[in-house]
């Protein structure tokens, strides 16, 4: 622990909490550049580190991981819930098993995106996905975010392809994403696509033949996972 801010490597095999804070309106008539409120913690995923050093830190969503996610209010997956009124709908939040064959997270300090890898059945791989989102701030226990809704996958052919822009448009005009913001947004994606099409780390770096320790068991879901950090560094 240094200063106010938590700066210390984890140990590949430590258990940390990757979390998202929800998404709250900039205040009216404000700069949306200026400090905002920050929501509440509504995503937590336990992960294992596989690596953690000043330029990646790459974690392990095992299968089967106790989680966290945001549903609508009686219960139902929010995708259920039309996009025209899935950011306004009342919500609650639900614990429940991530579900598939695990997801490897890479994320270099600063970046406003993570890239997810993810296999079929038998370690076939199938996909990057490039995740949009705040730079992540480091505490003791973890990491924390927040989703900017827009989002890449890329093919082992090296194609890529725009996802969720409906809802990336949906979350302006219901005022979740500030127009400076969602700018910044679309130009990180324009930079992760200039990485993409340059073929630049992570994808060169063959994480995609990566596989996790055997003996790593899964993180549990603490009961305290949605507790405020102490010390949180960039």
């Amino acid at each position: 622990m240094a200063g106010t801010g938590y700066n210390e490597h984890w140990t590949p095999g430590d258990q940390i909490l990757w979390r998202y804070r929800g998404n709250v309106p900039p205040p009216r008539g404000g700069d949306d550049g200026a400090e905002r409120a920050r929501g509440p913690v509504h995503i937590c995923r336990p992960v294992t580190v596989v690596q953690d050093t000043d330029e990646l830190l790459a974690v392990w969503v095992a299968p089967g991981t106790e989680c966290v996610k945001p549903v609508l209010a009686d219960g139902t997956d929010v995708h259920d819930e039309p996009l025209a009124t899935r950011y306004t709908a009342p919500r609650t939040i639900a614990r429940s098993p991530w579900l598939g064959n695990g997801v490897l997270k890479l994320a270099r300090p600063g970046e406003p995106w993570s890239v997810w890898l993810f296999w079929e059945t038998g370690w076939q791989f199938r996909s990057w996905y490039v995740n949009l989102e705040e730079p992540r701030t480091r505490w003791s226990g973890g990491i924390d975010s927040e989703d900017h809704f827009l989002d890449i996958s890329v093919y082992p052919d090296r194609s890529w392809v725009w996802r969720d822009e409906d809802e990336f448009a949906q979350a302006q005009r219901v005022g979740l994403l500030a127009p400076g913001t969602a700018r910044r947004v679309r130009a990180a994606g324009l930079t992760a696509v200039e990485m993409i099409q340059n073929w630049g780390a992570p994808f060169r770096d063959g994480w995609e033949h990566w596989r996790p320790d055997p003996e790593w068991r899964v993180p549990a879901l603490p009961d305290d996972w949605d507790r405020t950090p102490t010390h949180m560094a960039s």
